[in-house]
């Protein structure tokens, strides 16, 4: 909102206005507000939780080992964060922007979904919360959203890198003048690293493969985001954990998008530039302020614990911001953390099921999501189940060890997908 009235005070010649019209400050602004927000705003929403007793229950079951008591711990963090991200966007953005627009949907969208999730397991004492199933359908519902809206919306276009070759050696990369619709999205490891979902349908012929690419494409999307939505859920579990890798995957993001918006840095990249994607940067940046805000409670020991309300929707956000700037293809690396996090739970349980047909109790962890397994001391394992890894690690770490050493693995992911954009 501001943004259009600075433009406004511009058009009357007040100095300073012009400063509205930068990306860079006004994401600065974001990061700044969202921060600032989030950790006052904070403050105040713990104190009332406590004051009205309201805890997640199922929390209490959980015992730290080094003896921090979680029992009582407020939950339903998400909240701070949510606010904390759309209060500077919407004083800051350009709120005619089709990806903005679609940024903040997914941050209501989803954050209402989790909210009920946590609103069934706090006030009806519910441990199970909300139903798998709806919570699937949520997701799907806006990665359908999501993806119908980038194909049928005349602002969502693509400019395509085109390499410029002499004597078998690239000397240039270009941009096409005409800003076209497409299905195309970057791929990692390959010289020619744009690959179009149509040329993958061809197989439907010339009158049915461009169609049929954003068939695709929508169905690609609707899985990115649920796989993103519930891995960074499961990677919740430990205090500051999902907080901390989301804001440096978010981070990651934003420069991608910055990148992708600047067709000269797109073409020193050699990437497809995205007009309109600056925006992101401006809601990417609120995104990091908000998360960074959110961890002076959320680190070891919590104050306060972010939910399935700060979880879904962090993870959705994540999903759509890749998404938006054609690097879907990127997040199993960049969100390296919460596909192992995911992978380890489908594992277990598929072991856990074909020991139980065969009347074995056995298990390939001590505990799942994974990073629950290294904090697990010899006396929790059950005696009578048999690990395929009960000796690693030997003994239990703790907490915040186990959380540092995960945001480090997400640092040199982060490092790695932006690399990729050089390694073909």
């Amino acid at each position: 909102m501001l943004y259009y009235l600075f433009r406004l005070l511009e058009s009357f010649g007040i100095p300073g206005s012009g400063m509205w019209s930068y990306i860079s400050f006004r994401s600065l602004l974001a990061f700044i507000f969202a921060l600032v927000i989030s950790a006052w705003f904070g403050e105040h929403f713990i104190k009332k939780m406590k004051s009205h007793h309201i805890s997640e229950t199922q929390r209490d079951v959980r015992i730290d080992p080094y003896g921090v008591k979680k029992a009582g711990v407020p939950s339903m963090g998400g909240i701070i964060i949510i606010i904390s991200i759309l209060v500077p966007v919407l004083l800051f953005g350009r709120l005619r922007n089709i990806y903005l627009l679609l940024m903040m949907a997914t941050t209501i969208w989803l954050g209402a979904l989790g909210f009920a999730d946590d609103y069934i397991k706090i006030f009806r004492k519910k441990k199970d919360g909300l139903r798998g199933k709806f919570k699937i359908v949520g997701q799907v519902s806006i990665g359908l959203i999501v993806g119908l809206t980038l194909y049928f919306s005349p602002d969502a276009v693509i400019r395509q890198n085109v390499e410029i070759e002499k004597n078998g050696q690239i000397t240039n990369v270009i941009h096409k003048s005409e800003a076209v619709k497409s299905p195309q999205t970057t791929i990692p490891f390959f010289k020619n690293n744009n690959l179009n979902y149509s040329e993958i349908m061809s197989f439907l012929g010339d009158d049915y493969k461009e169609i049929g690419g954003w068939v695709l494409f929508v169905l690609i999307t609707i899985l990115v985001v649920t796989a993103v939505s519930n891995g960074c859920n499961l990677n919740d579990g430990m205090d500051g954990m999902a907080a901390g890798n989301s804001a440096i995957i978010g981070l990651v993001l934003g420069i991608l998008a910055y990148v992708s918006s600047h067709i000269e840095y797109a073409g020193y990249l050699n990437i497809m530039y995205v007009p309109g994607s600056e925006e992101l940067v401006v809601f990417c940046c609120a995104f990091v302020g908000a998360l960074i805000g959110f961890l002076w409670y959320n680190a070891y020991p919590a104050q306060i614990f972010m939910g399935d309300t700060g979880s879904l929707s962090i993870g959705g956000i994540i999903a759509v911001l890749a998404i938006i700037i054609r690097k879907e293809l990127l997040v199993p690396i960049l969100c390296g953390v919460f596909l192992v996090e995911s992978l380890s739970v489908i594992l277990q349980v598929e072991y856990y099921k074909l020991g139980k047909h065969r009347g074995v109790k056995q298990r390939l962890f001590k505990r799942t999501p994974i990073h629950d397994n290294f904090r697990v001391l010899p006396e929790q394992m059950d005696s009578n189940c048999k690990y395929v890894f009960g000796t690693w690690p030997k003994g239990a770490f703790h907490e915040a060890k186990i959380t540092l050493r995960f945001w480090i693995i997400t640092i040199l992911l982060a490092a790695a997908t932006i690399i990729t954009l050089k390694i073909r």
